[in-house]
């Protein structure tokens, strides 16, 4: 999803022209980024928590070459999940996998010697 298909979803509910619901959801990002750079942190509830971490310099590899890169360290912006949607996440992904949910019990085959 984009920033464009939110906008679209966002002015069909509420029933505003897109111009305006795009000037109202850049206007909720400005704040959020403002306030990560300026805290190093933003969390909302239920969503999760946006925050920034400092990644250490490090030796990487090239991969075409297989040489050795030095790679600078760096302030990158992390996500951990809120709870809500950690588990809204797990039922789409137990509802899009077939398989049974892995079970503590040993196979009955599994125990008879063969």
């Amino acid at each position: 999803m984009t920033k464009k298909d939110i906008v679209r979803t966002i002015a069909e509910q509420i029933d505003l022209p897109q111009l305006q619901t795009r000037l109202i959801v850049q206007r909720t990002f400005e704040p959020l980024i403002e306030a990560l750079v300026r805290d190093g942190r933003v969390e909302l509830r239920n969503f999760g928590v946006f925050q920034i971490k400092q990644r250490e310099a490090r030796l990487a590899r090239n991969p075409k070459r297989g040489e050795p890169v030095p790679v600078q360290a760096k302030n990158v912006v992390t996500f951990k999940p809120g709870k809500e949607m950690e588990a809204r996440v797990r039922e789409y992904t137990k509802s899009t996998t077939n398989e049974p949910a892995p079970s503590s019990e040993p196979a009955d085959d599994a125990a008879a010697p063969g």
